[in-house]
């Protein structure tokens, strides 16, 4: 573990990854409690200031302080799209894992599956989802994970079907050992680097998703100060308040840069070709 941090470190991508990551982290973690206003509170004589001393950010059409609704959005956007794609990347391991282990007929019907899925862009089917189920930010955390369900599915079995000729998965099934040990305890762990480093870079995509699904008004719902939702509520008031726009969308772009470039230092560093 300290040999691949130290690999990351000298990855220039990687380096720069953990550090907006790290930074991004901090946020979310501290945000809150470094936010210098109540995010929720209204000032109607404050409204549509400019970044200021008092107002590092400026205020938006309720007066409420934009840096503090920024600092305490980042949990309700960072870590709903982290535990998206986290429930989306488990269910698509399996998925991909026991369709190489069982091969012939069983994964030919089950990858077909998967296309037929997949041929549905993931916007599209959370969006289908997100209708079925009502707006909240739990179904568009719902919606996302099995939006990319598909696709990790697919890279698993792309990896787990080599893991599959390996003479300890032979071995195991000599033994006698259950089809569940086996894809657990056997194939799983040993496909492990790939998903990794897919998951680090679907986490920018569902920040996004996230992003874009609230934007839509079905995701996080007003009061909330969820990115997305700020965009959306600050569209109206571009011609006032040009910075209300501006640093949520700058927000969410820093989080997906820094998991993009987080995501192509692991590959580097995960690629035993290297």
């Amino acid at each position: 573990m300290t040999e691949t941090f130290r690999r990351m470190l000298r990855s220039p991508q990687g380096a720069l990854g953990l550090l907006i990551v790290g930074l991004i982290l901090l946020v979310v973690i501290l945000g809150p409690a470094l936010a210098p206003y109540n995010p929720d509170t209204m000032a109607p004589l404050q409204r549509y200031k400019p970044p200021s001393a008092q107002f590092w950010l400026g205020t938006d059409q309720y007066g409420r302080d934009i840096l503090s609704r920024l600092l305490n959005g980042a949990r309700a956007t960072v870590v709903l799209a982290l535990i998206a794609t986290g429930l989306g990347t488990l269910a698509g391991a399996m998925i991909g894992t026991v369709s190489a282990y069982l091969g012939g007929r069983a994964d030919e019907a089950i990858m077909r599956t998967i296309d037929a899925v997949m041929s549905i862009p993931s916007l599209l089917m959370a969006l289908l989802i997100v209708n079925l189920l009502g707006k909240s930010s739990l179904n568009a955390v719902l919606a996302i994970a099995i939006a990319f369900t598909p696709g990790m599915a697919r890279v698993t079995r792309s990896v787990a079907l080599a893991v599959r000729k390996q003479d300890y998965v032979n071995a195991a099934i000599a033994r006698g050992e259950s089809a569940g040990f086996i894809v657990w305890r056997e194939m799983l762990p040993n496909v492990v680097a790939p998903i990794i480093v897919e998951m680090t870079i679907r986490v920018a995509f569902a920040v996004m998703l996230f992003a874009t699904l609230s934007f839509l008004g079905l995701g996080a719902q007003p009061p909330a100060s969820e990115w997305g939702l700020m965009v959306a509520e600050a569209r109206r008031f571009m011609h006032l308040s040009p910075w209300m726009i501006l640093w949520p969308s700058l927000a969410v772009a820093l989080v997906a840069i820094g998991f993009n470039l987080l995501g192509d230092g692991l590959r580097d560093v995960l690629n035993p070709r290297t």
